[in-house]
């Protein structure tokens, strides 16, 4: 049985990974779930975080697809979300940045350039009636 090749990360998939781990926080979380599954209270005294941060932080872990959660039911009868981390390898390469740029899908704006040639500078209402 061969091993199928782990197709590349996207422009957006790439940036929400790098974007998650770019975090203190949010690289403990994943450290301490290396180590082992763990749900929200206990992953909280561990890493000494309460718990309404550690669950925003989570979110963005697990929408970039570095951590799963699943929801579990404990022999008392409670709700319990563990975590773990999911399976994830970036390579970062100046060649993977390139080849994931054209697919980014970043929908801003882009700055209207001046006859001239350059991208006009914006004033705020205060500065321009000056």
């Amino acid at each position: 049985m061969t091993e199928e090749p782990v197709p590349e990360p996207t422009g957006d998939e790439l940036l929400k990974a790098l974007t998650a781990l770019g975090n203190p926080h949010r690289m403990r979380i994943v450290a301490a779930l290396t180590e082992r599954r763990n749900y929200v209270s206990a992953l909280a005294r561990e890493i000494g975080m309460g718990r309404p941060l550690l669950h925003m932080h989570l979110k963005l872990l697990e929408g970039a697809g570095l951590v799963i959660g699943s929801l579990e039911v404990s022999e008392d009868g409670r709700n319990m979300k563990y975590y773990e981390v999911a399976p994830f390898f970036y390579e970062l390469t100046p060649q993977l940045v390139h080849r994931a740029v054209p697919t980014l899908t970043d929908t801003r704006e882009k700055p209207a350039r001046t006859p001239e040639g350059e991208t006009p500078t914006t004033q705020t209402p205060k500065e321009a009636a000056k």
